[in-house]
């Protein structure tokens, strides 16, 4: 193996901050075991069993937030305050899951002839869980909680970058009552990851990651017929219609762009504002984005701290310097601070157009492309005419107009009308086309990696 040691770094200080040994091949192959040997049992509890434990890690979860949101802001550079908030989503995702979970997989009888028909959600095994690193906690928790609640095993590779954060939260679990090895933590490489997915005790891989990624494990997947679940990357639109309450969408779409240093598979990317309101728009969109105070993500009063990595920033500049080249006009930022820190300046693109990097690809990070539209349907001609289909927007004051938009032509799969969210419990959370497939989160989620077995018995025996 050509690295040795994972390493996780600070992207505010640029220091180390810790080193991780890989596991052997026979060391994650032993992780495997150890989750499929603690399933077996773990699948036998009845589902108020596996509530109540899951119950246990939301409070264990809220005793340690403090702990874990540091870890995260030191690891990827995340402002403390969200930081805090993710924390509290995991937390609220356990509470609706314990809550929830034991209805929405109860056994359900149906109306047979002649019969009496019975539908279970079996659980199926070992879950095979590939994370990034934006969400160390939320990405992790996402899949983990459902797949737990339904009777599975869990194993988890998390991304290099926040290797820290899912050994605290495998600790965290387990201080909660979850068996021993039910969730096993990963230390290893791509390489070593494709034998996990051949591995015959894996039952079902989910990636949360890249397109090209998505496609690698797939592939990798699907030689040997086991199920995934992908949540890829995008390129939301949020579209300002001609009945638009402006203000409201300037700020709005700049908490959107921002969120999480604007490393979010579902930030607002993409503005798409009809001519009516497209120079109000891009006028009080930079003078917001101008006002961005960037600094340490520890500070109470920064609002933009560190991407998470050099190659990362990096790349998003050489995206903007490459969009500006192709036609886009540069409003504010676009140039990278001399200063410690992986920082990026809030950017604003206008003018952007089909054929620009800013149009055509994601800008995973805290710059904005801005796009006139001749009227409402062309701005959402314009959002569909995108190869991804994860998240988007649209700000109307006709809400019941919008409704309409959203459900019956915006082609995505989520909306958010004159608002932006990253997640609920209670909805499911996931995209079409390239932006992947399944979905995480409410009844759906909890449904994803279940055998839905069917059992038919006689009806002069089913009494």
């Amino acid at each position: 193996m050509s690295n040795k040691q994972l390493t996780t770094t600070n992207p505010l200080t640029e220091q180390v901050l810790a080193t991780y040994s890989y596991m052997s091949d026979a060391e994650a192959a032993a992780v495997v075991k150890a989750s499929h040997e603690a399933f077996t049992q773990w699948r036998l509890r009845s589902l108020d069993e596996r509530a109540n434990v899951i119950a246990n890690i939301a409070n264990a979860l809220r005793e340690r937030k403090e702990e874990f949101a540091q870890l995260m802001t030191d690891e990827v550079g995340k402002l403390i305050e969200d930081s805090r908030t993710e924390v509290e989503l995991c937390a609220a995702i356990c509470d609706y899951t314990a809550k929830q979970g034991p209805a929405a997989l109860a056994d359900e009888e149906r109306d047979v002839e002649g019969a009496t028909g019975i539908v279970t959600h079996a659980p199926i095994g070992v879950v095979y869980g590939i994370q990034p690193w934006n969400f160390p906690a939320y990405q992790a928790i996402r899949y983990s909680i459902a797949s737990l609640m339904a009777g599975n095993g869990v194993l988890l590779k998390h991304a290099e970058s926040c290797t820290g954060s899912g050994l605290l939260l495998r600790d965290i679990y387990e201080s909660a009552g979850l068996p021993k090895g039910l969730f096993g933590v990963l230390l290893i490489s791509h390489d070593q990851s494709n034998d996990i997915v051949e591995n015959d005790l894996v039952r079902a891989v989910t990636l949360t990651g890249s397109e090209a990624a998505g496609r690698t494990v797939a592939a990798k997947a699907g030689a040997v017929l086991k199920k995934t679940v992908l949540e890829l990357g995008s390129n939301d639109a949020y579209l300002v219609l001609d009945d638009a309450d402006l203000d409201l969408a300037v700020a709005t779409c700049v908490k959107g762009r921002l969120f999480n240093n604007g490393q979010t598979c579902v930030n607002a990317k993409r503005f798409i504002v009809t001519k009516k309101n497209y120079d109000a728009f891009v006028s009080g969109y930079a003078k917001a984005f101008e006002a961005i105070r960037m600094g340490d993500p520890n500070a109470d009063d920064t609002q933009l701290g560190p991407m998470v990595s050099k190659p990362q920033r990096d790349k998003l500049h050489e995206q903007v310097t490459k969009s500006v080249s192709q036609g886009a006009r540069l409003l504010v930022g676009g140039e990278v601070p001399d200063r410690t820190g992986w920082f990026y300046p809030a950017t604003v693109l206008a003018d952007v157009a089909p054929g620009q990097v800013a149009y055509e690809d994601e800008l995973f990070g805290p710059a904005a492309a801005i796009i006139r539209a001749q009227d409402d349907e062309d701005a959402l001609r314009i959002a569909n005419d995108s190869r991804y289909g994860l998240g988007g927007g649209i700000f109307s004051r006709d809400v019941q107009r919008a409704r309409e938009l959203a459900s019956k032509y915006f082609d995505t799969g989520m909306v958010f009308i004159n608002t932006f969210d990253v997640a609920s419990p209670s909805l499911p959370f996931g995209g079409v086309k390239a932006s992947g497939y399944g979905r995480e989160h409410g009844p759906e989620g909890l449904k994803e990696f279940v055998n839905v077995k069917s059992i038919k018995i006689a009806a002069e025996t089913s009494g």
